[in-house]
């Protein structure tokens, strides 16, 4: 069985099609289908018809909640001018899958079993959570399956900690790593691909420049996803 792997799409429609492409069996989803990016409907529609299994992020809580964001900087920043564009482009029906899905959910694949979480198993949608094995040793505990899937930090990475496997498949729709490529993972008979993929990101900055955003917040918000990390912190920034 061959799984595409997918996290933090964040409304980049683009990007996600071209991850879409990629040739697979069943898709499982760690959530942030919103904010940032502005298409949010194709994006939610995508996952909702297609991804086999998919569990919420704090952007997709957030939006469903109507969670307002009061950031004067950075990504928290770009939140507050995306949430409420986001909601005005999303249905009440699109609204409500995004408020009922799961925060975690484990599911057992032909041998292999599965947990889907978005940021950690101790903090479903806020723990910021590093390639660090020590930190993962810690939150594995008493967690009985055989691999991991997050997102959350917009980092890939894979990890083995003991007899588990911790996969982050970075971001589809806006990397933070200075790669602005879409970022996905693949895995098959327990072997782990990351992968890239470029995709037509002039379509997602025609979107934005089409809104009502501030010309200076356009400008902000469009080089995040052209260079791949925030434009203030030089990509040292924790997930939100």
């Amino acid at each position: 069985m061959r799984i595409l792997l997918i996290a933090d799409i964040h409304g980049n429609w683009p990007a996600l099609q071209a991850v879409a492409a990629e040739p697979h069996d069943l898709c499982l989803c760690v959530g942030d289908l919103v904010d940032y990016g502005l298409e949010p409907g194709p994006v939610v529609n995508w996952v909702r018809e297609n991804a086999h299994h998919t569990v919420r992020g704090n952007h997709d809580h957030g939006a469903a909640q109507n969670v307002l964001v009061h950031g004067k900087v950075g990504f928290k920043y770009l939140t507050s001018i995306t949430r409420a564009l986001t909601r005005e482009l999303l249905d009440k029906e699109e609204l409500r899958f995004l408020g009922k899905l799961p925060i975690s959910r484990m599911v057992s694949l032909e041998t292999t079993r599965f947990l889907l979480v978005h940021a950690s198993p101790r903090d479903p949608l806020d723990e910021y959570s590093p390639a660090d094995p020590e930190f993962w040793g810690r939150r594995l505990q008493n967690i009985d399956v055989d691999v991991v899937c997050v997102g959350h930090t917009h980092q890939p990475y894979v990890l083995q900690v003991a007899d588990k496997l911790v996969i982050n498949p970075g971001s589809v729709g806006q990397p933070r790593d200075g790669d602005p490529r879409a970022s996905y993972a693949v895995i098959q008979d327990y072997n782990v691909e990351l992968k890239r993929i470029e995709y037509p990101v002039e379509k997602t900055v025609e979107v934005i420049r089409a809104s009502s955003l501030t010309d200076a917040d356009k400008e902000m918000l469009i080089e995040t996803f052209r260079r791949g990390q925030s434009p203030l912190t030089n990509g040292q920034h924790r997930g939100t």
